[in-house]
């Protein structure tokens, strides 16, 4: 059994739309921090030097809108409004 991958946005790699639908620009690997044109998440967080989006003082902001989480979780887990 393959160990879970959890992606920079913060969904398990295996539940992604993209990885679910063969279309991760990243394969087998799915996301990671880096420039990355399919995902604002995975390159703002290179850019903010984050492993994940959640870890931002930012977080929720209007990239994390873009999903694949809906931000109203986002909103709950930070306890933001």
């Amino acid at each position: 059994m393959k160990p879970m991958r959890i992606g920079v946005c913060g969904i398990a790699c295996e539940k992604c739309p993209r990885m679910v639908l063969n279309k991760c620009p990243n394969g087998e690997n799915g996301c990671a921090q880096k420039e990355n044109k399919f995902c604002k998440i995975a390159s703002c967080a290179f850019v903010k030097k984050m492993r994940f989006c959640f870890e931002c003082n930012e977080f929720p902001c209007e990239i994390t809108k873009t999903g694949p989480i809906q931000y109203g979780y986002c909103q709950y887990l930070t306890g933001k409004e």
